[in-house]
């Protein structure tokens, strides 16, 4: 029986060359998979029938928008996730989704190996490569760009060579990946960290400097879920999607940073990522008014690494999933209002209100109804300090 390689297909010149050049380098029969993770585009369908002129002997598609908001960019959310304090992981948290389709596939057409596309410099061979050994130890894995030096002139020659139904003279000065939870872009004149954006690099997002009315929402969560905006219910995916909308009319969600890559070395990367950074930002100052303060401060250290895992492309790994549990736990008690005003590129906390609510009134107040008995402050902090106080006194003494 011939062996069968599946390949992660998006459509485009590269993969699309890589059908034809992994049978001519391994013998193989390919498979070509593409995910919809929201990343807009061409209709799946052109997709599949494309594959199937470029040579695939399987082409199969998978609209995955609602199952990467629910199970992919959802724990993100609740997590707080932002790698180095700034991404929230754009790129990173579609890989697993489609690594999960990928080894699906293998599975039903009997495949021995799965194929990617990603280059031996950055992350994504990582989040492939790692995902796919933990859903299946057995499948092994190929890049054809990294493994057999397909770089993009070689795939234009094959391309023309072949025949294949591919256009080849159009070429971003980017490089661009996206998603209904963002976008990023990196490489060209980016490269020179010098450099500043300019507004051509944007599509999520519109000009913060450009005057318009602010726009004010309420989001509401259920612990940890975001279930409404305005009062009107929505779904994870459509929350995002209408505050893609709303929050990216005003540039919220632009990040220009160098960020620490994985294999070693430090990336300027531009992201959009405008629902994305509302919905954290609101589930952040919910989470300041309904967790306490214990729970609350070693949640952001479960966060950072919860984060770096994620990115590092271990979303499948045992620590992983223990540190869901506990974010899981930690969220069981994140419900209520936010309200946000949306401009001039800032997400604006304005008000909170929530049944689940630790913040008591009475106790914060300075004015008369004062319930907090501040007697009891001069012992507290007699305790409090007293080990730095013995501790002193000995360094003082020598």
């Amino acid at each position: 029986m011939t062996e069968r390689v599946v390949l992660a297909y998006s459509g485009g010149l590269d993969t699309s060359v890589c059908i034809g050049w992994i049978a001519e380098e391994t013998g193989a029969e390919v498979v070509a998979v593409a995910v919809d993770v929201g990343q807009g585009g061409e209709d799946l369908d052109v997709i599949r029938k494309r594959a199937l002129a470029c040579g695939a002997v399987e082409a199969e598609v998978a609209d995955a928008k609602e199952e990467f908001a629910d199970e992919y960019c959802l724990p993100a959310i609740k997590a707080n996730a932002l790698y180095m304090d700034r991404y929230p992981l754009v790129s990173a948290l579609s890989r697993p989704t489609i690594v999960k389709h990928l080894v699906d596939a293998a599975h039903k057409h009997g495949a021995t190996t799965v194929a990617h596309g990603c280059t031996g410099k950055g992350n994504d061979q990582v989040r492939f490569e790692a995902g796919i050994s933990s859903l299946a130890p057995d499948l092994k894995c190929i890049a054809p760009v990294r493994d057999y030096a397909m770089t993009r002139d070689k795939a234009i020659a094959f391309c023309e060579d072949k025949g294949l139904p591919i256009a080849t003279s159009k070429k971003s000065p980017y490089s661009i990946d996206q998603n209904v939870f963002g976008r990023a872009v990196e490489t060209g004149f980016l490269e020179d960290i010098w450099n500043g954006p300019i507004e051509d690099v944007y599509e999520y997002t519109e000009n913060p400097a450009t005057p318009r009315e602010a726009d004010e929402v309420i989001i509401t969560f259920e612990k940890g879920v975001p279930v409404a905006l305005d009062g009107k219910p929505v779904s994870v995916l459509q929350a995002i999607q209408q505050l893609n909308d709303r929050a990216g009319a005003h540039g919220v969600g632009r990040i220009d940073m160098v960020e620490d890559r994985l294999v070693g070395i430090k990336s300027r990367e531009v992201y959009e990522s405008p629902g994305g950074i509302a919905l954290i930002t609101a589930h952040q100052e919910l989470e300041s008014v309904t967790v306490e303060r214990e729970l609350a401060r070693f949640k952001r250290q479960v966060e950072q690494r919860w984060s770096e895992l994620v990115y590092d492309g271990l979303w499948f790994s045992p620590l992983k999933r223990a540190l869901d549990g506990f974010i899981d736990e930690a969220s069981e008690h994140v419900s209520g209002d936010i309200r946000m005003t949306l401009h001039g590129g800032r997400a604006v906390v304005t008000g909170r209100r929530s049944q689940q609510s630790l913040y008591d009134f009475n106790l914060a107040t300075y004015d008369s109804g004062d319930t907090f008995d501040q007697s009891m402050s001069k012992g507290f902090i007699e305790l409090f300090g007293m080990s730095s106080k013995i501790a002193a006194k000995r360094d003082l003494a020598q």
